[in-house]
């Protein structure tokens, strides 16, 4: 097999009326994932719970599995990190430093690409520069894909991608250039490793650049894990045959199912924090407090020292709160080595569940 370089973009192809439909159903339900977004008062609540299901789905694609125990536990207490969960943790870091850098420069650019990818694998290697890279069948071991293996290629061919993703190039809505910009980032196969994760991080960057959300939470890894042989089987077909229509619906169903998904388990956390409010406000009022809360939906697990710096109190206070709140069943106790945990059950079992795609 022959190494693979796909042309600069942009490309050139016919959109059939089936894409349009599609690309209306995808456009309508993102744009009603972010109106819900801006409906959440303390959105630090789906920054640090959902980004973090995002980049548990997203590592579990590469096989990098690790439990929501040991991923919950890491978000609020290193020494629990295990290297499977610290997989995970890089990858939050990788999505939120592209976020700020994006939101910052106002422009999406290689050197953005670079800098996430050094934070999902820790370490600063850059794109390719030897020969040698293949992608193949993890059951057969056959290769599948050459990507370009000469760098002054990689190099030409990232400052396209570069151009298309800042420039308009084309009149193309920017759902169908996401699904382009995907195909070709993946194609090229800048790296030697974490294309696939870094990949899926410029997907949902992509959106909040070009301001079709304001925080990035659209989980297309959970989409991708449920049509994974449809995915890879499309690319292929992209290099192969030119069939962009297929790939791009695949995509845009992917954006309108993982859109409705999310304001589901949006949804699902704000009910069980206006239950919890009020459950608080009936049965123990001296603890309630906004921002305790907030606090508690902030991460599944806390811990009293947590409750202590965040609300400025004592810790003999922060105790008493927590052990009110497990007395209410609302929460679990959890001793590991000398520290107590406390469980917040409902959001454990929300996200413990994820996106449901249907």
């Amino acid at each position: 097999m022959k190494e693979f370089i796909p042309q600069e973009l942009p490309v050139n192809f016919e959109i059939t009326p089936k894409i349009y439909k599609a690309l209306n159903n995808a456009s309508r339900k993102l744009g009603e994932l972010n109106g819900f977004i801006r409906t959440i008062p303390n959105q630090d609540i789906l920054i640090n719970s959902l980004v973090l299901q995002e980049a548990k789905d997203s590592n579990a694609i590469e096989n990098i599995i690790t439990t929501h125990d040991e991923l919950f536990l890491a978000q609020i207490d290193e020494a629990k990190i295990t290297q499977s969960a610290k997989e995970v943790i890089n990858y939050e870091a990788a999505l939120k430093k592209g976020c700020a850098l994006i939101k910052k420069e106002k422009l999406f650019l290689n050197r953005h690409i670079l800098e996430i990818q050094r934070r999902l694998e820790r370490h600063s290697a850059g794109f390719r520069t030897q020969s040698g890279t293949t992608l193949k069948n993890p059951a057969t071991g056959e290769i599948k894909h050459i990507p370009p293996q000469n760098n002054a290629d990689i190099l030409r061919l990232m400052s396209n991608l570069e151009k298309y993703i800042n420039d308009e190039l084309d009149d193309l809505d920017p759902l169908i250039r996401l699904a382009i910009i995907h195909y070709q980032f993946e194609t090229i196969h800048p790296f030697y490793d974490g294309n696939g994760r870094t990949g899926r991080i410029i997907n949902v960057l992509y959106l909040t650049y070009k301001g079709l959300l304001d925080l990035p939470i659209l989980y297309l890894s959970a989409y991708i894990i449920k049509n994974k042989s449809k995915y890879y089987h499309l690319l292929e077909q992209v290099s192969k045959n030119q069939a962009w229509n297929d790939w791009i619906e695949y995509i845009l169903k992917g954006i309108e199912q993982t859109s409705v998904a999310s304001v589901n388990l949006i949804k699902s956390i704000d009910k069980a924090m206006s239950d919890l409010s009020s459950l608080l406000q009936n049965k123990s009022p001296e603890i309630y407090s906004k921002d305790f809360v907030e606090l508690l939906f902030a991460y599944p697990y806390t811990k009293i020292e947590s409750v202590k710096n965040k609300l400025g109190i004592s810790r003999q206070t922060a105790s008493k709160y927590l052990r009110i709140c497990e007395n209410l069943e609302e929460f679990r106790c959890v001793k590991l080595g000398r520290i107590n945990y406390f469980v917040n059950i409902h959001l454990f079992e929300i996200l413990r569940k994820g996106l449901i795609i249907k």
